[in-house]
Protein backbone atom coordinates (compact mmCIF):
# COMPACT_ATOMS: atom_id res chain seq x y z
CA UNK A 1 0.00 0.00 0.00
CA UNK A 2 1.47 3.41 -0.77
CA UNK A 3 2.09 5.98 1.70
CA UNK A 4 0.78 9.18 1.69
CA UNK A 5 2.42 11.98 -0.58
CA UNK A 6 2.35 15.69 -0.75
CA UNK A 7 3.42 17.07 -4.17
CA UNK A 8 4.40 20.57 -4.47
CA UNK A 9 3.60 21.52 -8.20
CA UNK A 10 5.51 24.52 -9.81
CA UNK A 11 2.24 25.77 -11.33
CA UNK A 12 -0.01 28.10 -9.28
CA UNK A 13 -3.86 28.08 -8.88
CA UNK A 14 -5.39 27.58 -12.60
CA UNK A 15 -6.59 30.53 -14.68
CA UNK A 16 -8.38 30.71 -17.59
CA UNK A 17 -5.06 30.93 -19.36
CA UNK A 18 -3.43 27.85 -17.57
CA UNK A 19 -2.35 25.16 -19.99
CA UNK A 20 -4.75 22.01 -19.51
CA UNK A 21 -1.99 19.80 -19.60
CA UNK A 22 -1.39 21.07 -15.94
CA UNK A 23 -4.40 20.99 -14.67
CA UNK A 24 -5.22 17.31 -15.75
CA UNK A 25 -1.96 16.24 -14.50
CA UNK A 26 -2.94 17.95 -11.12
CA UNK A 27 -6.61 16.48 -11.27
CA UNK A 28 -5.59 12.90 -11.86
CA UNK A 29 -3.20 13.21 -9.02
CA UNK A 30 -5.73 13.70 -6.98
CA UNK A 31 -7.96 11.32 -8.05
CA UNK A 32 -5.08 8.98 -6.58
CA UNK A 33 -5.70 7.98 -3.27
CA UNK A 34 -3.05 9.00 -0.33
CA UNK A 35 -1.96 12.19 -2.74
CA UNK A 36 -2.31 15.71 -1.52
CA UNK A 37 -1.52 18.11 -4.56
CA UNK A 38 -0.59 21.80 -3.71
CA UNK A 39 -0.02 24.43 -6.44
CA UNK A 40 2.42 27.11 -6.44
CA UNK A 41 3.73 29.87 -4.32
CA UNK A 42 6.58 31.47 -2.96
CA UNK A 43 5.88 31.30 0.36
CA UNK A 44 4.29 27.87 0.28
CA UNK A 45 7.46 26.69 -1.83
CA UNK A 46 9.68 28.39 1.10
CA UNK A 47 7.84 27.77 4.02
CA UNK A 48 5.37 24.59 3.31
CA UNK A 49 5.03 21.40 4.04
CA UNK A 50 5.58 18.87 1.22
CA UNK A 51 7.41 15.91 0.28
CA UNK A 52 8.60 15.90 -3.74
CA UNK A 53 9.14 19.13 -5.70
CA UNK A 54 7.90 18.93 -9.38
CA UNK A 55 9.10 21.63 -11.69
CA UNK A 56 7.27 22.15 -15.01
CA UNK A 57 9.60 24.56 -17.16
CA UNK A 58 11.76 26.32 -14.50
CA UNK A 59 12.21 29.20 -16.65
CA UNK A 60 9.59 30.88 -15.74
CA UNK A 61 10.46 30.60 -11.91
CA UNK A 62 13.33 33.17 -12.78
CA UNK A 63 11.85 34.87 -15.65
CA UNK A 64 9.69 38.63 -14.69
CA UNK A 65 8.00 41.48 -16.48
CA UNK A 66 10.27 43.99 -15.33
CA UNK A 67 13.65 44.15 -14.44
CA UNK A 68 13.24 44.16 -10.38
CA UNK A 69 10.65 41.47 -10.65
CA UNK A 70 12.78 39.10 -12.51
CA UNK A 71 16.03 39.61 -9.91
CA UNK A 72 13.11 39.24 -6.95
CA UNK A 73 12.48 35.67 -8.35
CA UNK A 74 15.86 34.94 -9.14
CA UNK A 75 16.62 35.77 -5.43
CA UNK A 76 14.05 33.77 -3.99
CA UNK A 77 14.68 30.91 -6.34
CA UNK A 78 17.87 30.77 -4.48
CA UNK A 79 16.25 30.61 -1.49
CA UNK A 80 14.03 27.46 -2.96
CA UNK A 81 16.91 25.72 -3.83
CA UNK A 82 18.83 25.65 -0.65
CA UNK A 83 15.87 25.20 1.21
CA UNK A 84 15.53 22.02 -1.26
CA UNK A 85 18.94 20.80 -0.46
CA UNK A 86 18.47 21.70 3.11
CA UNK A 87 15.27 19.44 3.48
CA UNK A 88 16.73 16.81 1.02
CA UNK A 89 13.03 17.26 -0.80
CA UNK A 90 13.46 15.22 -4.15
CA UNK A 91 13.03 17.35 -7.22
CA UNK A 92 11.42 16.20 -10.01
CA UNK A 93 11.41 17.77 -13.20
CA UNK A 94 9.72 16.97 -16.36
CA UNK A 95 11.62 18.35 -19.75
CA UNK A 96 9.33 19.41 -21.85
CA UNK A 97 11.68 21.78 -23.90
CA UNK A 98 14.84 20.58 -25.51
CA UNK A 99 18.00 22.94 -23.70
CA UNK A 100 17.41 25.76 -22.30
CA UNK A 101 15.49 28.82 -24.13
CA UNK A 102 16.92 31.17 -26.07
CA UNK A 103 17.38 35.06 -25.03
CA UNK A 104 18.08 34.60 -21.50
CA UNK A 105 20.33 36.08 -19.47
CA UNK A 106 23.75 34.71 -17.78
CA UNK A 107 22.53 34.51 -14.16
CA UNK A 108 19.16 32.88 -15.95
CA UNK A 109 21.44 30.09 -17.44
CA UNK A 110 23.41 29.97 -14.10
CA UNK A 111 20.18 29.31 -12.18
CA UNK A 112 18.89 27.05 -14.56
CA UNK A 113 21.81 24.82 -14.70
CA UNK A 114 22.00 24.75 -10.69
CA UNK A 115 18.48 23.99 -10.94
CA UNK A 116 19.07 20.62 -12.67
CA UNK A 117 22.01 20.02 -10.37
CA UNK A 118 19.30 19.47 -7.56
CA UNK A 119 17.06 17.98 -10.18
CA UNK A 120 16.53 14.38 -8.46
CA UNK A 121 14.59 12.88 -11.33
CA UNK A 122 13.42 13.35 -14.81
CA UNK A 123 10.18 12.66 -16.61
CA UNK A 124 10.45 12.68 -20.35
CA UNK A 125 7.27 13.19 -22.51
CA UNK A 126 9.21 11.14 -25.50
CA UNK A 127 11.97 9.12 -25.95
CA UNK A 128 13.72 11.32 -28.23
CA UNK A 129 14.11 14.49 -25.61
CA UNK A 130 17.79 14.74 -24.65
CA UNK A 131 18.62 14.99 -20.81
CA UNK A 132 20.26 17.77 -19.26
CA UNK A 133 22.15 15.15 -16.42
CA UNK A 134 22.79 11.70 -16.03
CA UNK A 135 20.12 11.23 -13.47
CA UNK A 136 17.68 9.04 -13.45
CA UNK A 137 14.52 9.36 -15.47
CA UNK A 138 11.04 7.55 -17.06
CA UNK A 139 9.22 8.55 -20.15
CA UNK A 140 5.56 9.27 -19.66
CA UNK A 141 3.72 10.37 -22.61
CA UNK A 142 1.67 13.69 -22.40
CA UNK A 143 -2.01 12.76 -22.00
CA UNK A 144 -4.70 13.77 -24.18
CA UNK A 145 -7.29 16.18 -24.45
CA UNK A 146 -10.37 14.59 -25.52
CA UNK A 147 -11.95 14.42 -21.78
CA UNK A 148 -10.76 18.24 -21.22
CA UNK A 149 -13.13 18.97 -24.91
CA UNK A 150 -15.81 16.94 -24.05
CA UNK A 151 -18.29 19.60 -23.22
CA UNK A 152 -17.70 21.67 -26.21
CA UNK A 153 -19.14 22.35 -29.34
CA UNK A 154 -18.11 20.98 -32.10
CA UNK A 155 -19.19 21.92 -35.55
CA UNK A 156 -18.76 20.27 -38.93
CA UNK A 157 -15.78 20.63 -40.64
CA UNK A 158 -15.30 23.36 -43.43
CA UNK A 159 -13.94 21.58 -46.45
CA UNK A 160 -10.95 23.13 -48.07
CA UNK A 161 -10.33 24.69 -44.52
CA UNK A 162 -6.53 25.12 -42.98
CA UNK A 163 -6.85 25.96 -39.22
CA UNK A 164 -3.87 26.63 -36.98
CA UNK A 165 -4.62 27.78 -33.01
CA UNK A 166 -1.96 28.39 -30.31
CA UNK A 167 0.21 30.69 -28.58
CA UNK A 168 1.97 32.44 -31.81
CA UNK A 169 5.66 32.68 -31.26
CA UNK A 170 8.71 33.17 -34.04
CA UNK A 171 9.43 29.21 -33.81
CA UNK A 172 6.02 28.37 -34.77
CA UNK A 173 6.49 29.77 -38.15
CA UNK A 174 3.04 30.99 -38.50
CA UNK A 175 4.36 33.84 -41.11
CA UNK A 176 5.39 30.67 -43.11
CA UNK A 177 2.09 29.47 -43.19
CA UNK A 178 0.15 32.58 -44.11
CA UNK A 179 2.97 33.35 -47.13
CA UNK A 180 2.50 29.51 -47.99
CA UNK A 181 -1.26 29.99 -48.21
CA UNK A 182 -1.52 33.05 -50.11
CA UNK A 183 0.53 30.99 -52.63
CA UNK A 184 -2.48 28.86 -53.22
CA UNK A 185 -5.05 31.47 -54.24
CA UNK A 186 -4.62 31.00 -57.88
CA UNK A 187 -4.89 27.48 -58.28
CA UNK A 188 -6.88 27.12 -54.86
CA UNK A 189 -9.51 29.81 -54.44
CA UNK A 190 -11.72 28.07 -52.21
CA UNK A 191 -9.35 26.81 -49.89
CA UNK A 192 -9.71 29.22 -46.11
CA UNK A 193 -7.40 29.50 -43.69
CA UNK A 194 -8.37 30.25 -39.89
CA UNK A 195 -5.96 31.18 -37.46
CA UNK A 196 -5.92 32.26 -33.55
CA UNK A 197 -3.39 32.71 -30.94
CA UNK A 198 -1.79 35.33 -29.01
CA UNK A 199 1.55 36.50 -30.48
CA UNK A 200 4.32 36.75 -28.65
CA UNK A 201 4.71 40.40 -29.38
CA UNK A 202 2.86 43.29 -30.84
CA UNK A 203 5.16 43.38 -33.47
CA UNK A 204 4.65 39.90 -34.57
CA UNK A 205 1.14 40.14 -34.88
CA UNK A 206 1.36 42.95 -36.88
CA UNK A 207 3.16 41.14 -39.07
CA UNK A 208 1.37 38.13 -39.22
CA UNK A 209 -1.68 40.94 -40.11
CA UNK A 210 0.41 42.43 -42.71
CA UNK A 211 0.99 39.36 -44.40
CA UNK A 212 -2.20 38.63 -44.58
CA UNK A 213 -3.74 41.27 -45.23
CA UNK A 214 -6.09 41.23 -49.07
CA UNK A 215 -6.57 37.41 -49.14
CA UNK A 216 -10.38 37.59 -47.44
CA UNK A 217 -9.57 33.47 -47.40
CA UNK A 218 -7.66 34.16 -44.50
CA UNK A 219 -9.81 34.86 -41.13
CA UNK A 220 -7.30 36.01 -38.25
CA UNK A 221 -8.09 36.48 -34.34
CA UNK A 222 -4.45 37.19 -32.96
CA UNK A 223 -5.27 37.45 -29.36
CA UNK A 224 -6.14 35.26 -26.75
CA UNK A 225 -8.63 32.14 -27.64
CA UNK A 226 -11.16 30.88 -25.35
CA UNK A 227 -10.86 26.74 -25.05
CA UNK A 228 -14.50 27.16 -26.57
CA UNK A 229 -13.16 28.75 -29.65
CA UNK A 230 -10.14 26.56 -29.38
CA UNK A 231 -12.36 23.59 -30.38
CA UNK A 232 -14.50 25.31 -33.01
CA UNK A 233 -11.48 26.31 -34.54
CA UNK A 234 -10.11 22.93 -34.74
CA UNK A 235 -12.89 20.89 -35.31
CA UNK A 236 -14.19 23.43 -38.73
CA UNK A 237 -11.05 23.09 -40.52
CA UNK A 238 -10.37 19.98 -42.38
CA UNK A 239 -6.49 20.13 -41.60
CA UNK A 240 -4.62 21.59 -38.81
CA UNK A 241 -1.12 22.60 -39.80
CA UNK A 242 1.81 23.59 -37.42
CA UNK A 243 4.76 24.66 -39.48
CA UNK A 244 7.00 24.93 -36.49
CA UNK A 245 10.09 25.96 -37.74
CA UNK A 246 11.22 23.79 -34.63
CA UNK A 247 9.10 20.66 -33.51
CA UNK A 248 9.82 18.67 -30.15
CA UNK A 249 7.12 17.74 -27.96
CA UNK A 250 3.56 19.37 -29.44
CA UNK A 251 0.36 20.00 -27.39
CA UNK A 252 -1.19 21.64 -30.10
CA UNK A 253 -0.74 18.37 -32.10
CA UNK A 254 -2.16 16.15 -29.67
CA UNK A 255 -5.16 18.92 -29.44
CA UNK A 256 -5.85 18.42 -32.77
CA UNK A 257 -5.63 14.81 -32.54
CA UNK A 258 -7.86 14.77 -29.87
CA UNK A 259 -10.45 16.63 -31.48
CA UNK A 260 -10.47 14.07 -34.04
CA UNK A 261 -8.68 16.13 -37.27
CA UNK A 262 -5.59 15.40 -38.88
CA UNK A 263 -1.98 17.85 -38.46
CA UNK A 264 0.18 18.51 -40.79
CA UNK A 265 3.59 18.91 -39.08
CA UNK A 266 7.65 19.03 -39.63
CA UNK A 267 8.94 15.46 -40.31
CA UNK A 268 11.13 14.29 -37.66
CA UNK A 269 11.38 11.37 -35.04
CA UNK A 270 9.11 12.45 -32.54
CA UNK A 271 6.09 12.87 -34.74
CA UNK A 272 7.07 9.51 -37.03
CA UNK A 273 6.95 7.90 -33.87
CA UNK A 274 3.46 9.89 -33.08
CA UNK A 275 2.10 9.20 -36.64
CA UNK A 276 2.57 5.31 -36.29
CA UNK A 277 1.00 5.58 -32.32
CA UNK A 278 -2.43 6.96 -33.71
CA UNK A 279 -2.68 5.20 -36.87
CA UNK A 280 -2.64 5.88 -40.33
CA UNK A 281 -4.14 8.85 -42.21
CA UNK A 282 -4.06 11.49 -38.99
CA UNK A 283 -0.60 12.33 -38.91
CA UNK A 284 0.85 14.19 -42.06
CA UNK A 285 4.65 14.85 -42.20
CA UNK A 286 6.82 17.09 -44.59
CA UNK A 287 10.34 17.35 -45.21
CA UNK A 288 11.91 21.12 -44.98
CA UNK A 289 9.92 24.33 -45.40
CA UNK A 290 6.56 23.90 -45.24
CA UNK A 291 5.29 24.93 -49.23
CA UNK A 292 1.55 25.32 -50.96
CA UNK A 293 2.43 21.52 -52.33
CA UNK A 294 2.11 20.08 -48.95
CA UNK A 295 -0.81 21.44 -48.26
CA UNK A 296 -2.54 20.25 -51.16
CA UNK A 297 -1.22 16.98 -51.40
CA UNK A 298 -2.34 16.19 -47.58
CA UNK A 299 -5.74 18.07 -48.46
CA UNK A 300 -5.80 15.53 -51.75
CA UNK A 301 -4.68 12.60 -49.28
CA UNK A 302 -7.22 13.20 -46.70
CA UNK A 303 -10.46 13.28 -49.57
CA UNK A 304 -8.75 10.00 -50.49
CA UNK A 305 -9.74 8.44 -47.04
CA UNK A 306 -12.62 6.55 -46.69
CA UNK A 307 -13.90 5.69 -43.00
CA UNK A 308 -10.94 5.18 -40.05
CA UNK A 309 -11.31 4.79 -36.84
CA UNK A 310 -10.50 7.51 -34.42
CA UNK A 311 -6.94 8.38 -33.61
CA UNK A 312 -5.35 5.48 -31.03
CA UNK A 313 -4.51 7.66 -27.87
CA UNK A 314 -5.11 4.91 -25.68
CA UNK A 315 -1.47 5.10 -24.61
CA UNK A 316 -2.18 8.62 -23.26
CA UNK A 317 -4.80 8.07 -20.75
CA UNK A 318 -4.96 10.01 -17.81
CA UNK A 319 -5.22 7.54 -15.31
CA UNK A 320 -2.20 5.88 -16.50
CA UNK A 321 -0.24 9.01 -16.59
CA UNK A 322 -1.53 9.83 -12.82
CA UNK A 323 -0.35 6.35 -12.00
CA UNK A 324 3.10 6.62 -13.86
CA UNK A 325 4.02 9.79 -11.93
CA UNK A 326 3.01 8.90 -8.66
CA UNK A 327 5.86 6.12 -9.41
CA UNK A 328 8.06 8.41 -10.27
CA UNK A 329 7.80 10.41 -7.59
CA UNK A 330 8.31 7.52 -5.22
CA UNK A 331 11.30 6.49 -7.20
CA UNK A 332 12.85 10.01 -6.39
CA UNK A 333 11.94 10.20 -2.99
CA UNK A 334 13.87 6.91 -2.94
CA UNK A 335 16.89 8.29 -4.43
CA UNK A 336 17.11 11.33 -1.75
CA UNK A 337 18.75 9.88 1.83
CA UNK A 338 16.60 10.67 4.43
CA UNK A 339 17.89 13.64 6.97
CA UNK A 340 19.70 12.12 9.85
CA UNK A 341 18.27 12.57 13.15
CA UNK A 342 19.70 15.22 15.45
CA UNK A 343 21.40 13.40 18.80
CA UNK A 344 19.82 14.40 21.97
CA UNK A 345 22.27 16.02 24.36
CA UNK A 346 22.43 14.24 28.17
CA UNK A 347 20.61 17.14 29.68
CA UNK A 348 17.16 16.57 27.21
CA UNK A 349 17.34 12.77 27.84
Amino acid sequence: MSVSLIVLQSFPAARSTTNPYLIQLGRGLEDLPGVTVLTFSWRRAITGKYDVFHAHWPEILVNGHSPLKKLVRQMLTLVLLGRLALTRTAVIRTVHNVGLPDGISGRERLLLRLFDRMTTFYIRLNNETPLPTDRPSATIPHGHYRDWFSGFRRPERVPGRIGYVGLIRRYKGVEDLVKVFRATAETHPDLSLQLGGNPSTPELGEHIAALAAGDNRISLHLEHISDAELAETICSSELVVLPYRFMHNSGGALTALSLDRPVLVPANPVNDALSGEVGPGWVFQYSGELTPAAIIDTLAAIDGQGPRPRPDLSAREWPVSSLAHREAYDQARGLVPARAERPQSAGTR
